[in-house]
C-alpha cells in the first residue's frame, strides 16, 4: 500500500481499527460478551466536611448528573478552600432476566480518589486511587429482572495511605470523573477483575520487517461445577480489517482459580509501528469457544515495535533514530476539571501533534485508556507513570504497590508505551531508607509484570547518584535552571558535566521550563525573580528559557528525551503565583486551550516541518526604547523583516530556527512584518508595537 498520502490513510484506518472494536464489543463477533456503559442517569448530592458538626447533607435534594463529573471542577481551580470529603452517587440499574447464570461485573475508569461501592445496600468493596480503573462482580448480589440500587461513596481527601498523599503539586478532584461500564460475560470468560486489565497480554520478540513473533497470555476463569474444554483462539487482523494470522488451542479450564494459557503467533512482513511517522496498528482478539459457539472475546490494539534507549544517543524505535521532541500533560482543564470528555482528550492530543511533539510524559499519574489509546494512533511514545510524588508518609507503600500493578496490568497492551514511572521528586538519603527500598520493590513489580519495558524514576536534584533513583533503567532528572536556581544557560554545564562523569548511564531530562502569564509583558528579562512567591511572571522570561534550552537540549544527544513542563496550564490549589492564584502558568497553551504562548511556536518552528513564520513577544508591546531587537521563529532557510516598510537585515540566533533582528522603532505605532517562500507560497506574520 502507497505512503505517498500517509495522513488520509492513517485516518482511514483509524476508522477501520474504532469500527471493528465497535464490532467486537456489541456482539458482532463476541456474542458472550456485553459492554454496557452506564455515564447517564446518575444522581448526585456532596456530603459535609465534619459530620460531628453537621449533617445536612441527609436531607439535601439529589441532583442529576452525568459521568463524567467531578464535585470539584471549580473550587479546587479557584484557591485553597476547597471541599473535600465524601460524596454519594447512586442510579437504578435495571438487571435483564436474560442474564441469569451469566456473570457480571462494575468497572470503573476513574473515581477521586477512594470510592466505596454498594449494590442494594450491601458493601462490595472499596478501591484505593483516583487514577486506575477498578472492576468488582456483582453476580451474586443483584435481582434478575428487577431494577437494582447502586451506590458509591466518593472521598477525595489526601491522606497518607493513599498517592498522592497531599494536593500539593496538583488537585485530587472528587468525583466518578471516567466512563463507567457494566460487563456481562458467559460463566467461562476471559477474567474482568485481574485488576481491571483487559485479561490478555501481548508480548513481542523478534521484531523485524521480515517477520514478528507474537505471544498472548490468557487468564480463563471457570464458574461451572466441573473442569471444561474450550478452544482459545486468537485472530490478528491489519489496519483494514483482514485477518492475517490465527492460531487456537484446546484449553481445559478448571473451577478453581484462574487458568492461564499461552498462544505463539507469528507475523510474516508486518508493517511495523512507527511513531507519529507511521503509527500502523493491527488488532488483535482472543476469544473463548465453547460448542463451536463464540462465548467471549477481548480485542486489543496491536503495534508491532521495538524500543531501545541507548545511552548517549538517544531512542531507536526498530532500529531507526527517532527523535524524542516531548511534552507533558495533566487531564485538567478550566471549569472542567478532570472530568473531561473523548473529544477535549483528543484535542489536547491534536494541540500536541500540532506543534510538533512525538513523546508525551503522562505526569504525574496513570491517565484514561483513551489518552493511550489515542497515542497509541497517533504515534507518540509514552512516559507512563504512578502519583508517587512530591512527598511520602511512611504509609503509602501498599497502595503505591497496588497502583504499580494496576498501571502496568491495565495498560500492557498499548504500544505507545515505552517506560513505567516508579516516583517523582521523592527521596532517600541513603539506599537502605523507605523510599529507596519501596522504589526497588516497585521496580521488581515492574518488571516481574512486564519484563520489556524499561521503568525510571524522577529526582528533582542535578546529581547522578541518588539513593532513590538508580533503581530503574533510566534516570530522570527534572531541571528548572533560570526559575528555581542557577541562570537559564546552567543547563550547558549540567548536562557536560554528567556526559563526562556518567557516559554509560541513560538520562531522561524529565521537566523544565519557566512560568509565563500571558497577561503580563515586559520590554525587558526581569533580573529579579521570585518563583514562590512573586506575583509578575511576564511572559518573555518563560519564552527566553524555553529559546536557549532547547538550543542546549538539541546539541546534547546524551539527553536521551526531554519533556518540556508542561503542555497545558493547570490547576493549583495550593499556590499563588505569577498574578493567578491556583495555577501553574508553565503551560505553552492556557488553562482554557484558548490562547497559545510563544514557547509554542518556538517548538513548532523547531518540531514541525510544516513551514512557518511567528513573530515573537507580540503581547509584549507597550515599548519605550527605540532600539531593541525583534526575535523570529521560522522553519524557513531565508526570510526578510520590514519594520514601517523598511527592510532591516538579521541574522540566526542560537539555531537555525531562530532569527534576531536588531531594529529602529519611530515614536507612536510600528508596524513589524516578517516574510518569506516556501515551494513559491508567500508566507508572513506581523504584529504592531507602540513607542510612548
Amino acid at each position: 500500500m502507497s505512503k505517498c498520502n500517509g495522513r488520509d490513510l492513517s485516518v482511514r484506518r483509524i476508522a477501520v481499527f474504532i469500527a471493528i472494536s465497535i464490532l467486537y464489543v456489541s456482539g458482532g463477533y463476541a456474542q458472550g460478551r456485553e459492554v454496557i456503559n452506564l455515564n447517564k442517569n446518575w444522581e448526585f448530592k456532596k456530603g459535609e466536611k465534619d459530620y460531628d458538626k453537621s449533617i445536612g447533607f441527609i436531607s439535601r435534594e439529589w441532583e442529576e448528573v452525568e459521568v463524567p463529573h467531578s464535585y470539584n471542577k471549580e473550587d479546587m481551580q479557584l484557591g485553597k478552600n476547597f471541599y473535600t470529603g465524601d460524596a454519594f452517587y447512586r442510579k437504578k440499574l435495571h438487571v435483564n432476566k436474560e442474564w441469569k447464570g451469566k456473570r457480571l461485573f462494575l468497572r470503573f475508569e476513574g473515581v477521586g480518589s477512594v470510592a466505596s461501592l454498594y449494590v442494594n445496600g450491601r458493601f462490595i468493596g472499596e478501591h484505593k486511587g483516583s487514577y486506575s480503573a477498578f472492576a468488582f462482580e456483582i453476580t451474586h448480589s443483584v435481582d434478575y429482572g428487577k431494577d437494582n440500587n447502586i451506590e458509591v461513596k466518593v472521598n477525595n481527601e489526601a491522606r497518607p495511605d493513599v498517592l498522592p498523599v497531599n494536593h500539593f503539586l496538583f488537585p485530587i478532584y472528587g468525583g466518578i470523573y471516567r466512563p463507567v461500564n457494566l460487563i456481562v460475560t458467559d460463566k467461562i470468560n476471559i477474567t474482568v477483575t485481574d485488576h481491571a486489565s483487559p485479561g490478555i497480554f501481548i508480548s513481542q520478540k523478534n521484531v523485524s520487517g521480515k517477520k514478528s513473533d507474537i505471544t498472548v497470555k490468557a487468564k480463563l476463569e471457570n464458574k461451572e461445577r466441573v473442569t471444561k474444554q474450550v478452544i482459545l483462539q486468537t485472530v490478528i487482523r491489519n489496519a483494514e480489517g483482514k485477518q492475517v494470522a490465527k492460531e487456537e488451542k484446546e484449553v481445559a479450564v478448571s473451577p478453581q482459580g484462574i487458568t492461564v494459557a499461552e498462544q505463539q503467533l507469528t507475523l510474516r512482513s508486518p508493517r511495523l509501528w512507527q511513531g507519529v511517522e507511521d503509527p500502523y496498528l493491527y488488532s488483535l482478539t482472543t476469544s473463548v469457544k465453547r460448542d463451536g459457539k463464540e462465548t467471549d472475546a477481548v480485542t486489543q490494539p496491536l503495534g508491532i515495535r521495538k524500543f531501545e534507549l541507548r545511552a548517549g544517543e538517544g531512542m531507536f524505535l526498530n532500529g531507526k533514530k527517532y527523535p524524542m521532541y516531548g511534552v507533558t500533560r495533566h487531564q485538567d482543564r478550566w471549569q472542567y476539571g478532570n472530568a473531561l470528555s473523548p473529544e477535549q482528550e483528543k484535542e489536547d492530543m491534536e494541540l500536541i501533534r500540532e506543534m510538533g511533539a512525538t513523546t508525551i510524559r503522562l505526569a504525574h499519574y496513570q491517565q484514561s485508556d483513551n489518552i493511550y489509546s489515542l497515542a497509541d494512533k497517533m504515534g507518540f511514545l509514552i512516559w507512563a507513570e504512578i502519583p508517587f510524588v512530591n512527598n511520602y508518609s511512611l504509609e503509602e507503600a501498599a497502595n503505591a504497590k497496588q497502583q504499580m500493578t494496576e498501571l502496568v496490568r491495565q495498560n500492557f497492551n498499548h504500544p505507545s508505551i515505552y517506560i513505567w514511572g516508579m516516583h517523582n521528586e521523592v527521596y532517600s538519603r541513603n539506599p537502605d531508607e523507605y523510599v529507596a527500598v519501596l522504589t526497588r520493590e516497585l521496580n521488581n513489580i515492574a518488571k516481574t509484570n512486564d519484563p520489556d519495558r524499561l521503568t525510571g524514576a524522577v529526582s528533582g536534584y542535578g546529581e547522578m547518584d541518588r539513593p532513590a533513583n538508580l533503581a530503574g533503567d533510566v534516570q530522570g532528572m527534572n531541571r528548572y535552571y533560570g526559575w528555581y536556581e542557577g541562570k537559564i544557560d546552567d543547563l550547558e554545564n549540567w548536562v557536560s558535566g554528567l556526559e563526562k562523569e556518567y557516559p554509560a548511564y541513560k538520562v531522561v531530562l524529565a521537566e523544565y521550563g519557566a512560568d509565563g502569564n500571558m497577561d503580563q509583558g515586559a520590554e525587558d528579562l526581569p533580573e529579579n525573580r521570585n518563583p514562590v512567591s512573586g506575583k509578575f511572571f511576564p511572559e518573555n522570561y518563560q519564552t527566553e528559557t524555553h529559546i536557549q534550552q532547547w538550543a542546549i537540549i538539541e546539541k546534547h544527544p546524551y539527553i536521551t528525551a526531554s519533556y518540556l513542563w508542561n503542555m497545558f496550564e493547570f490547576a493549583v490549589p495550593m499556590w499563588n503565583r505569577g498574578g493567578v492564584n491556583a495555577r501553574n502558568l508553565k503551560g505553552l497553551i492556557t488553562f482554557d486551550r484558548k490562547r497559545k504562548k510563544d514557547s509554542f511556536y518556538w517548538y513548532k518552528a523547531n518540531w514541525n516541518p510544516e513551514p512557518m513564520i511567528y513573530l515573537a513577544n507580540r503581547r509584549d508591546d507597550q515599548r519605550t526604547k527605540l532600539h531593541t531587537r525583534v526575535q523570529v521563529f521560522s522553519n524557513l532557510n531565508t526570510l526578510t523583516l520590514t519594520v514601517n516598510g523598511e527592510e532591516v537585515s538579521g541574522k540566526q540566533g542560537v539555531n537555525s530556527r531562530h532569527w534576531v533582528f536588531e531594529v529602529e522603532l519611530q515614536k507612536g505605532k510600528n508596524k513589524i512584518r516578517a516574510v518569506g517562500k516556501s515551494k513559491g507560497k508567500d508566507l508572513s506574520d506581523e504584529m504592531e508595537w507602540l513607542v510612548q
